[in-house]
């Protein structure tokens, strides 16, 4: 397994990092383990889709219908023939 050395994290960082671990019951580095696994593995596999997730947001409230909206003109389009 590779190892990596993550340096200069600012003093803030490191701070809300060792709270979310002792909230969590591990230690430092299995704590920023799980936050990559988290990020890179499972929030690959949701969808970037800004449909899909207006979609799944709104799911809940099973199937309805917008109605269609009819639109007129603002205002009477130019005539460039004069």
């Amino acid at each position: 397994m590779s190892s990596i050395i993550i340096e200069n994290l600012d003093d803030d960082l490191i701070f809300r990092l060792q709270k979310r671990a002792e909230y969590s019951g591990r230690s430092l580095e299995a704590e920023a383990k799980e936050i990559l696994r988290v990020v890179l593995i499972e929030n690959e596999e949701q969808s970037l889709n800004l449909a899909a997730k207006i979609e799944q947001r709104f799911s809940h409230f099973g199937d309805f219908e917008i109605p269609i909206i009819s639109r007129d003109p603002l205002r009477e389009l130019p005539n460039f023939e004069d």
